[in-house]
């Protein structure tokens, strides 16, 4: 049986074997949502869509950052 909660196909499906969040748990919250949308983009059913989600989040972390730089 499928838990769609704690681990959907697509949790679990990077040919690396490896569960994002063992990476992107020791990211801050803006880079660790990126790399969850590009690692598993190929997993589901719209990869230019997850792609777009990590592009926001990337966004948001840039803008963070020059804020803090002023």
């Amino acid at each position: 049986m499928t838990d769609n909660v704690n681990h959907p196909k697509h949790y679990n499906g990077h040919p690396s074997g490896v569960e994002c969040i063992t990476i992107v748990e020791h990211m801050g919250f803006n880079l660790g949502n990126a790399v969850k949308y590009v690692w598993r983009a190929d997993l589901k059913h719209d990869a230019i869509e997850d792609l777009k989600k990590a592009r926001w989040y990337i966004d948001r972390e840039i803008q963070k950052r020059e804020k803090a730089g002023d």
